[in-house]
Protein backbone atom coordinates (compact mmCIF):
# COMPACT_ATOMS: atom_id res chain seq x y z
CA UNK A 1 0.00 0.00 0.00
CA UNK A 2 1.40 3.56 -0.81
CA UNK A 3 1.41 6.18 1.66
CA UNK A 4 3.25 8.77 2.74
CA UNK A 5 4.16 10.37 5.66
CA UNK A 6 4.72 14.42 6.56
CA UNK A 7 4.19 16.88 9.25
CA UNK A 8 0.38 17.37 9.76
CA UNK A 9 -0.39 20.71 8.63
CA UNK A 10 -1.90 23.88 11.29
CA UNK A 11 -5.36 23.51 9.12
CA UNK A 12 -5.38 19.48 9.84
CA UNK A 13 -5.14 19.78 14.06
CA UNK A 14 -8.90 19.03 14.46
CA UNK A 15 -8.28 15.91 12.70
CA UNK A 16 -6.71 15.07 15.96
CA UNK A 17 -9.66 14.34 17.77
CA UNK A 18 -10.69 11.51 15.39
CA UNK A 19 -7.24 9.93 16.10
CA UNK A 20 -7.77 10.66 19.75
CA UNK A 21 -10.69 8.71 19.46
CA UNK A 22 -9.58 5.98 17.22
CA UNK A 23 -6.48 5.50 19.65
CA UNK A 24 -8.30 4.60 22.32
CA UNK A 25 -8.39 0.34 22.78
CA UNK A 26 -11.53 -1.88 23.17
CA UNK A 27 -10.67 -5.24 24.10
CA UNK A 28 -12.20 -7.83 21.95
CA UNK A 29 -15.55 -8.21 22.79
CA UNK A 30 -16.24 -4.96 24.19
CA UNK A 31 -18.44 -2.20 23.23
CA UNK A 32 -16.60 0.88 21.55
CA UNK A 33 -17.47 3.94 23.65
CA UNK A 34 -19.41 6.88 22.65
CA UNK A 35 -17.13 9.55 20.98
CA UNK A 36 -17.38 12.02 23.54
CA UNK A 37 -14.91 9.69 25.70
CA UNK A 38 -12.50 12.21 24.47
CA UNK A 39 -13.80 15.02 26.02
CA UNK A 40 -12.85 14.12 29.47
CA UNK A 41 -9.88 15.81 30.86
CA UNK A 42 -7.68 12.77 31.16
CA UNK A 43 -8.22 12.49 27.60
CA UNK A 44 -8.54 16.25 26.13
CA UNK A 45 -4.99 16.69 27.38
CA UNK A 46 -3.27 14.81 24.19
CA UNK A 47 -5.01 17.64 21.71
CA UNK A 48 -6.43 20.32 23.52
CA UNK A 49 -4.29 23.40 22.17
CA UNK A 50 -2.21 21.60 20.08
CA UNK A 51 0.45 23.34 18.47
CA UNK A 52 2.87 24.79 20.95
CA UNK A 53 6.13 24.67 21.49
CA UNK A 54 6.96 21.12 22.03
CA UNK A 55 4.10 19.42 20.30
CA UNK A 56 4.67 17.27 16.86
CA UNK A 57 2.67 15.32 14.39
CA UNK A 58 2.78 13.13 11.50
CA UNK A 59 0.64 11.85 9.72
CA UNK A 60 0.15 8.96 6.93
CA UNK A 61 -1.71 9.82 4.04
CA UNK A 62 -3.32 7.63 0.80
CA UNK A 63 -4.03 9.27 -2.07
CA UNK A 64 -4.70 12.23 -0.13
CA UNK A 65 -6.61 11.35 2.78
CA UNK A 66 -4.81 11.07 6.35
CA UNK A 67 -5.32 8.00 7.74
CA UNK A 68 -2.87 7.85 10.44
CA UNK A 69 -1.63 10.31 12.99
CA UNK A 70 1.25 9.85 15.53
CA UNK A 71 1.55 12.96 17.76
CA UNK A 72 3.77 13.86 21.09
CA UNK A 73 3.61 16.33 23.61
CA UNK A 74 5.24 17.22 26.59
CA UNK A 75 2.18 16.35 29.29
CA UNK A 76 0.99 14.94 32.44
CA UNK A 77 -0.19 11.92 31.06
CA UNK A 78 -0.46 7.47 31.65
CA UNK A 79 2.95 7.27 30.40
CA UNK A 80 4.79 10.65 32.08
CA UNK A 81 8.17 10.58 33.15
CA UNK A 82 9.33 14.14 33.66
CA UNK A 83 8.51 17.63 32.01
CA UNK A 84 11.49 16.97 29.09
CA UNK A 85 9.74 13.83 27.83
CA UNK A 86 7.55 13.54 25.28
CA UNK A 87 4.51 11.70 25.46
CA UNK A 88 2.98 9.17 22.31
CA UNK A 89 -0.05 8.87 20.96
CA UNK A 90 -0.72 6.83 17.83
CA UNK A 91 -3.96 6.08 16.15
CA UNK A 92 -5.03 4.41 12.16
CA UNK A 93 -8.48 4.62 11.28
CA UNK A 94 -9.27 0.71 11.74
CA UNK A 95 -9.04 -0.60 8.02
CA UNK A 96 -5.32 0.74 7.46
CA UNK A 97 -4.33 -1.38 10.68
CA UNK A 98 -1.79 -3.57 10.55
CA UNK A 99 -0.16 -2.62 7.38
CA UNK A 100 3.41 -1.60 8.66
CA UNK A 101 1.63 2.34 8.54
CA UNK A 102 1.56 2.42 12.47
CA UNK A 103 5.50 1.12 12.85
CA UNK A 104 6.68 3.57 9.92
CA UNK A 105 4.81 6.43 11.88
CA UNK A 106 6.80 5.22 15.08
CA UNK A 107 10.11 5.30 13.52
CA UNK A 108 9.48 9.09 11.89
CA UNK A 109 8.45 10.44 14.97
CA UNK A 110 11.48 8.86 16.72
CA UNK A 111 13.70 10.28 14.05
CA UNK A 112 12.31 13.72 14.22
CA UNK A 113 12.77 13.68 18.15
CA UNK A 114 16.26 12.21 18.11
CA UNK A 115 16.70 15.48 15.37
CA UNK A 116 15.00 17.69 17.69
CA UNK A 117 17.58 16.82 20.52
CA UNK A 118 15.06 14.76 22.80
CA UNK A 119 17.16 11.79 24.49
CA UNK A 120 14.22 10.03 24.95
CA UNK A 121 10.08 9.66 24.17
CA UNK A 122 6.97 7.45 26.67
CA UNK A 123 4.44 5.41 25.33
CA UNK A 124 1.70 4.21 27.36
CA UNK A 125 0.01 1.22 26.54
CA UNK A 126 -2.08 -1.22 27.52
CA UNK A 127 -1.05 -5.16 28.23
CA UNK A 128 -3.80 -6.48 26.73
CA UNK A 129 -3.20 -4.23 23.61
CA UNK A 130 -1.71 -5.69 20.92
CA UNK A 131 -0.04 -2.91 19.54
CA UNK A 132 2.29 -3.31 22.57
CA UNK A 133 4.83 -5.09 20.30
Amino acid sequence: MDYQIREMKEHEYPLLSHFLYEAIFIPKGMDKPPKSIIEQPELQIYIEDFGKADDLCLVAEIQEKIVGAVWVRIMNDYGHIDDETPSFAISLYEEYRNLGIGTALMQAMLRLLKSKGYKRASLSVQKANYAIK
